[in-house]
Formats: C-alpha cells, structure tokens, sequence
C-alpha cells in the first residue's frame, strides 16, 4: 500500500465524513485545490476512490457546472484506518500538542 502523506489523509478523511466535492472537501481540510485535486487523481489511480460526475439536470436545477463526486473504495477506507493509526501514533508521540520540557 502506497505511503499516505498528512495532507492525502485528511482528504481521506474528508471523504469518510461525507464531504464527496472537491470544494466540500477543500473547505473541511484547508488544503489547497491543486493539493486537494492532484491527490483525488491520485487516490483514483490507486483505486483508493472513485468518482462519478452529478447529472446535467442537477447541474442545470443548481445553476452550475456539473461536478465531480468522490467516494472512497474498500481499498480507500483500509488505508485511512491505517493513516488513522500511524497520525495517532504520532501525536502519542508529541504528547497530543503538550510541549515537553528538555531534561536537565
């Protein structure tokens, strides 16, 4: 399986919440949409996602462009439960944000 970056994990997560746009999803992350975008594609080569786009009358009924919907794959939701257990680790690690006095 394919290593996921803090960033990649967040869209994962994203997407496990529900967000399945990629505006959604870059509103609930803070990531930027050449991050967000770049790492959907990704995501959908690896078969971690798939994708659909909406239909032209729901475009046409919103009064905008079609979009694109992602949705995680069986494969996309192991690897977020492993990202999810390597981040918790880490934050184990620097102590959830508490900092830590040098011995001494």
């Amino acid at each position: 399986m394919q290593r996921i970056t803090y960033p990649a994990a967040c869209v994962l997560q994203a997407l496990d919440n529900g967000e399945v746009y990629g505006f959604g999803i870059m509103e609930a992350t803070e990531l930027a949409s050449g991050t967000v975008y770049q790492t959907l594609r990704r995501f959908e080569r690896a078969g971690l996602v798939q994708s659909s786009w909406e239909t032209p009358e729901a475009a046409f009924e919103g009064r905008r462009p079609r979009r694109r919907n992602y949705q995680l794959t069986k494969d996309g939701r192991k690897a977020l439960t492993q990202a999810a257990e390597r981040y918790s680790q880490h934050l184990a690690i620097f102590g959830a944000g508490q900092k830590t006095r040098p011995a001494g």
